[in-house]
């Protein structure tokens, strides 16, 4: 099982969502950058069980500790250790899935890989696993940050409840404004009152979530197989119920000509949304050409399908092929949305500084 990503700046993670703890060993990470721990915190605490009445009601403090590689406030350049345990498992309400299988879920999968599964939770198929990557993330924008890169994500759809423009006509400071992580308030106030709905008839959905990178430098990715898209791409389709990726314009540009879809140079002086000596008058592109950063806004979206656990009567088969019924029991986000925006902040922090990196160690 591949449980480290990245190339110069990794994360190693370990853990299943009803064992002792989740956490990670990060490497890497530069020396001499301040820990801001309740800022790190505060990146869990958006992720974490329990926030609202649109998620899952398992109240968890996912509360990180720092094992190694930070030293009077600031990292040492040495490996990073950190868990987060688990506090409140209820995994007696699984015990009836331990012999199921159930729909769309991980358990066939994984017990045709290994032999043998975790059934309390999806154990490591677990969004709950995710801890980890924004514990990594949060260090990543704090480096970030320094270098004046900006990465927000939000809710943008929920079922067919969508936002009818983009992110340039609103306010992303909004975002944290509401439960569902929305930044316009009266779409989230729709969103919010479908998945209320879903979650009282014992059902899920899913939606799209929008991301933003701004002040990436042009230069940033490789050519040909480590193009920045293609890894923006694997990091979001890595991350539990992720089922589609698109960066710029995507599906919606193909049914344009090359002459309205391609974005013309322009000196900086003629705009003031600029990183550089020269700019493009449109970013149909997402920020990226060629596989590597042209020094606009990088922007993408994120499909996420409906959670597979329903709290509703499903058919499936059991371990010896039998067919069968069950309820699962237990508690379950009705939609992972809200808790997976910082999550996909997350991913797409640790792509970029890891690119970052890597530019810098071509240069020396």
């Amino acid at each position: 099982m591949r449980n480290t990503f990245g190339t110069l700046f990794t994360l190693t993670t370990f853990g299943e969502s009803h064992g002792e703890a989740v956490g990670g060993v990060i490497d890497g990470l530069p020396a001499g950058i301040e820990v801001d721990m309740e800022f790190i915190q505060g990146e869990l605490n958006r992720r974490r069980p329990g926030q609202s009445k649109l998620t899952t009601s398992r109240q968890e403090p996912d509360q990180v500790e720092l094992l190694s590689g930070v030293f009077e406030g600031k990292t040492t350049g040495c490996p990073i250790g950190f868990i987060v345990r688990n506090r409140n498992q209820h995994s007696q309400d699984y015990e009836n899935l331990r012999t199921l299988f159930r729909p769309s879920h991980a358990d066939f999968t994984y017990y045709n890989k290994y032999g043998v599964r975790d059934h309390r939770g999806g154990g490591r198929s677990s969004a709950r696993v995710t801890i980890s990557r924004v514990v990594a993330g949060a260090l990543a924008k704090l480096v970030l940050r320094q270098q004046g890169i900006t990465i927000q994500a939000y809710t943008s759809q929920v079922g067919s409840i969508a936002l009818e423009h983009d992110y340039h006509h609103y306010d992303l400071s909004l975002t944290e404004s509401n439960a569902v992580r929305c930044p316009d308030a009266a779409k989230a106030a729709e969103m919010a009152t479908l998945i209320e709905q879903v979650k009282a008839e014992g059902d899920t959905i899913g939606g799209v979530i929008t991301c933003v990178i701004k002040g990436c430098p042009p230069g940033v990715g490789e050519p040909e197989f480590g193009k920045l898209h293609a890894q923006l791409g694997s990091a979001m389709l890595s991350i539990n119920a992720v089922k589609g990726f698109e960066y710029g314009e995507g599906f919606a540009g193909v049914i344009q000509r090359g002459s309205e879809q391609n974005d013309v140079f322009v000196p900086c002086r003629t705009t003031t949304d600029c990183v550089g000596d020269i700019t493009t008058a449109t970013n149909h592109s997402g920020g990226i050409q060629g596989g590597i950063s042209n020094g606009q806004d990088i922007y993408f979206r994120v499909a996420f399908k409906p959670v597979a656990t329903l709290l509703k009567k499903q058919q499936t088969v059991d371990l010896e092929g039998n067919s069968t019924t069950f309820t699962a029991r237990g508690r379950h986000d009705p939609c992972v949305l809200p808790r997976a925006v910082p999550v996909v902040e997350a991913m797409a922090a640790m792509v970029v500084l890891d690119n970052i990196l890597c530019c810098k160690a071509y240069e020396a």
